[in-house]
């Protein structure tokens, strides 16, 4: 296999088979809190898309180049997580002068990209994996398109439960965590086609 197809099926596994939302149950909190509307939903998921991507690459370069040749690997959670923050720093300063209005609409979950499990659960399955660079770039990329389909569906799914008459005891969080589940059941079904 050549590596173009490698490319794409890391990209296809972390966007669809291995979706973090749906199949490792990582970053649920911005996923429910989030997925209220489509456009708040884009707007997160791009930006963090932006961050995995680019938490990928910047911290395959720390690992491979200080982390692991200086036996520093026990400081990868801390290192890790200082470069989350800063990226995810960088990108609300952007949003907030780009788009103000994406910005209040985001609100409190854009500060908490910062502590989105998933970004840093994205870096240590790289390491894991023994990635290369370019698989590590696109394995980010993969991960957090698979986020932004799973909030955007989520999304479009809470805007259509706007108009259905709802049991009152599963209004709100009840029926969310079972569309989630649901969700979930679906995206499992991809589960054999491909893996890594």
């Amino acid at each position: 296999m050549n590596t173009f197809e490698e490319l794409i099926l890391i990209f296809i596994a972390a966007s669809i088979t291995n979706n973090f939302v749906l199949t490792y149950f990582l970053g649920i909190c911005p996923f429910i809190g989030v997925s209220n509307s489509i456009d708040s939903s884009i707007g997160l998921g791009a930006a963090t898309t932006f961050v995995m991507t680019i938490a990928a690459t910047v911290t395959w370069i720390i690992y491979h180049y200080l982390l692991a040749p200086y036996n520093l690997v026990f400081l990868q959670y801390v290192v890790f997580i200082i470069v989350i923050a800063s990226l995810v720093q960088f990108v609300e300063m952007v949003i907030r002068k780009i788009s103000p209005p994406l910005y209040r609409a985001l609100g409190i979950y854009l500060p908490l990209i910062t502590t989105n499990c998933a970004i840093l659960g994205l870096t240590l399955f790289m390491v894991l994996r023994n990635y290369t660079f370019l698989e590590s770039v696109v394995f980010g990329l993969g991960a957090g398109v698979g986020f932004t389909l799973a909030l955007v569906i989520m999304a479009g799914i809470r805007e259509e439960l706007a108009f259905c008459d709802i049991p009152e005891p599963l209004k709100g969080s009840g029926i969310t965590l079972i569309i989630a589940g649901m969700l979930a059941l679906a995206f499992m079904g991809f589960g054999g086609i491909i893996s890594g």
